[in-house]
């Protein structure tokens, strides 16, 4: 059902008027509007519209389209706006507001001012100099760099093809976007964004007039005729700018971008060469380097500011076509009862080098740890599925665009080292208004404290200390969203509540329980079936259970049972296999029974594949239980500790890379479960091989130790992490 008719207007009007036309003033506050609710074949009747109120919906931006000559006066607060490029076409505003727009930073408020060249009044607050500042002056010395750079490395193209002038127009783009530095780094974005606007026009102004209509002629020639040209309009996607900062916030904080830097003592790091011993993180200067390696040649004015090269594989390999089959759900663990059969098709679609310490690109040395895809959003009302995953390695947090290869999004901390993250979604209060859910990031490592990240509105905006020791994994309950769990280098697991946060990002946080396991936890897992009774520990000393039920007043809790494996009988002087460095549970029913785990233990070798029901079920009580194996896959026979694994529960997939740079991936398949009961490994359905980019100079650069690797749910985007800096993102295609 519609929400805004031509009668909801006409009621909604101040004073009352008979038709559209006629309308001044209009109050369309706290309706629940988001932007399709708004037709703009109605509002753009509104020609005599003066002042309008959208404020307390949930509209990410004005509606394309939309022509309100008159409009005078806009309320958009208490919205989700983020797309600020949608209000330009509103030429005659004066006063504009956009308070409790928890998207928008103090760059889109640039943009706004710009943008608007009648405003004069923004927030309640008269904007006179500042936009006379931004308008005039700001415009004109950006103005004059970039001609500096034109004028100093760029000349037309001789003769002027398409082809020849898009090239040099994207070159000079690009040189003047990276070169040209205007004002304080908060608003960097701002200035890239209007220098990139400059550039383009600046270009287009030196093109003469008959070389623009042959090319015009060209391309008008070019077209086929019967073919009618369709324009679709849709909002320009806003950029967004790295948070690069320490953050000092505890669980008071203030919305500010964070810039100070903390002491920290030594803590172990962990590392498959170096478990337990103390590293001292370099003490990096907090700057942005938003890098893809195009061949991991050293990269080009153009490759750091575009950050949206390709790598190309020496040696490309056909891979099996994928699948089209979409999943519905919110977590790996869900009930799947249809498991995709068809073949799975990936293909490498960018390298990117974007850990590095001090934004060196000759660092080839930081370790990363931890990856995870983004919840996919609103997914009742269609939204997309997940393309934005999360990296952690060294002193720094990123947040990626797969299909760019974009870094949206850079958080560093100095002399911290970054062991593992975790995505959920949090409940947020807003003033006057419903509250609303936010994709929320934690990532701690060596200093024992959980960081707070919201990506979205860029605002890293808390941290609490989990530990006295450095932490190892984290990882979000299923369940109950606002429940964390930090398993840390002393062994104790500690389960907190995190509540919800307000609209200062003020939280709260309650320690619920303390788990002590017998050594340093790498993975920690719930069951889908039991998420609020039982978690799963994968250690450096064996798989352990507990009971993580909140019905009791005993909070420090020791294991409930050991779960074993056959391979622990072939320990020996210099392996006990029991460091369980692998797990993931796969999905109830994909073979056969409720909840299947996929885990491994160091130079195992292989990779089992077990029931956590029927090992449950076997338990009687005891505190040592034999794991239900189903089956087992081949795997590399590596020495390398920590190289974990992951599992797409829709497909039936899973994956773990090896110190080669390969990855090995299994599909189980109706084929691959018919040999279960042959008691044999099963060889793996394919294996990837490392992509081989090049480093100019150099040649090929060898595979790396995959450390982690992350699918999304639909199968359409696979991102591995090395030892060497470099995450490599794949990509579902059709063969």
């Amino acid at each position: 059902m519609e929400k805004v008719t031509e009668k909801v207007l006409l009621e909604k009007a101040t004073p009352k008027a008979t038709q559209l036309e006629q309308i001044k003033n209009l109050n369309l506050s706290r309706l629940g509007l988001k932007d399709k609710d708004l037709p703009v074949h109605l509002l753009s009747r509104l020609t005599s519209l003066e002042k309008l109120d959208l404020s307390g919906n949930m509209l990410l931006g004005m509606p394309a389209g939309l022509c309100l000559p008159s409009l005078r006066v806009l309320d958009c607060s208490n919205n989700d706006m983020e797309d600020i490029a949608s209000l330009r076409s509103l030429t005659a505003l004066e006063e504009l507001s956009l308070e409790d727009n928890l998207y928008l930073t103090l760059n889109d408020q640039h943009k706004a001012i710009f943008l608007l060249p009648k405003l004069r009044i923004f927030n309640g607050k008269d904007i006179g100099p500042l936009a006379n500042h931004i308008r005039h002056v700001t415009s004109g010395i950006l103005m004059k760099r970039v001609v500096e750079i034109w004028e100093g490395s760029f000349k037309l193209p001789n003769p002027p093809t398409t082809e020849s002038l898009a090239k040099v127009e994207k070159n000079f783009i690009n040189d003047a976007c990276f070169q040209v530095k205007y004002g304080p780094s908060s608003l960097s974005l701002y200035t890239k964004w209007r220098v990139e606007m400059i550039a383009r026009e600046y270009f287009h102004s030196l093109i003469p007039t008959n070389v623009k209509d042959t090319q015009l002629n060209k391309d008008t020639q070019n077209r086929p005729t019967d073919t009618k040209e369709k324009v679709i309009l849709t909002p320009v996607k806003r950029k967004t700018t790295d948070v690069e900062a320490e953050s000092q916030i505890r669980c008071t904080p203030k919305r500010v971008r964070l810039s100070a830097q903390t002491p920290t003592k030594d803590s172990p790091r962990k590392s498959s060469r170096l478990q337990n011993t103390p590293q001292k993180a370099e003490n990096a200067p907090a700057s942005p380097l938003q890098s893809t390696v195009r061949n991991l040649a050293t990269p080009t004015k153009q490759q750091r500011c575009s950050a949206k090269e390709s790598v190309k594989p020496t040696t490309p390999q056909k891979r099996q076509t994928r699948t089209h089959s979409k999943m519905e759900t919110d977590t790996p663990q869900e009930t799947i009862k249809t498991i995709s059969e068809e073949p799975v098709c990936l293909q490498p679609l960018h390298v990117l080098q974007c850990h590095s310490r001090q934004d060196d690109h000759n660092d080839f040395k930081t370790q990363l740890w931890a990856c995870a895809f983004e919840p996919a959003a609103n997914k009742s009302d269609g939204g997309n599925l997940e393309s934005t995953v999360a990296t952690c390695g060294g002193e720094s947090v990123c947040v990626i665009d797969c299909e760019t290869g974009s870094v949206l999004k850079k958080y560093k901390v100095p002399g911290e080292e970054f062991f593992s993250l975790a995505w959920s979604t949090l409940l947020m209060s807003l003033k006057n208004s419903v509250p609303r859910h936010c994709s929320i990031l934690a990532a701690a490592g060596k200093r024992g404290v959980v960081k707070l990240i919201h990506p979205r509105a860029n605002l890293a905006f808390g941290e609490f200390r989990a530990s006295r020791r450095a932490i190892s994994i984290i990882r979000f309950s299923p369940q109950q969203s606002s429940y964390l769990f930090t398993g840390a280098y002393d062994g104790k697991i500690s389960m907190w509540d995190i509540g919800g946060i307000d609209s200062d990002y003020n939280f709260k946080v309650s320690q619920l329980l303390v788990l002590e396991a017998s050594s340093t936890p790498l993975h920690l897992a719930l069951p889908a079936s039991s998420a609020d009774k039982h978690l799963v520990a994968a250690c450096d000393d064996g798989l352990q259970c507990f009971n993580i039920q909140l019905n009791t007043n005993v909070q420090k809790r020791t294991m409930q049972m050991e779960i074993t494996f056959p391979v622990y009988e072939k320990k020996d002087k210099t392996n006990n296999f029991r460091t369980i460095d692998g797990f993931c549970f796969l999905s109830d029913d994909v073979v056969g029974t409720p909840d299947t785990i996929a885990s491994k233990s160091h130079m195992q070798g292989s990779i089992y594949l077990w029931s956590w029901s029927r090992t449950l079920a076997s338990s009687s009580g005891r505190k040592k239980v034999s794991a239900a194996i189903l089956a087992e896959l081949q795997w590399s026979n590596t020495d390398v500790p920590y190289l974990s694994l992951n599992t797409c529960p829709s497909h039936g997939f899973v994956v773990c890379g090896d110190e080669k740079g390969r990855l090995w991936t299994y599909h189980l398949t109706e084929e691959m479960k018919a040999k279960f009961k042959s008691g044999k490994p099963i060889p793996t359905t394919e294996v990837l091989e490392w992509p081989s980019p090049v480093r100019a100079g150099l040649g090929a650069v060898e595979g790396p130790s995959i450390n982690s690797v992350v699918m999304s749910q639909d199968l359409r985007y696979l991102v591995a992490l090395s030892d060497r800096n470099m995450v490599v993102v794949w990509k579902s295609v059709e063969s």
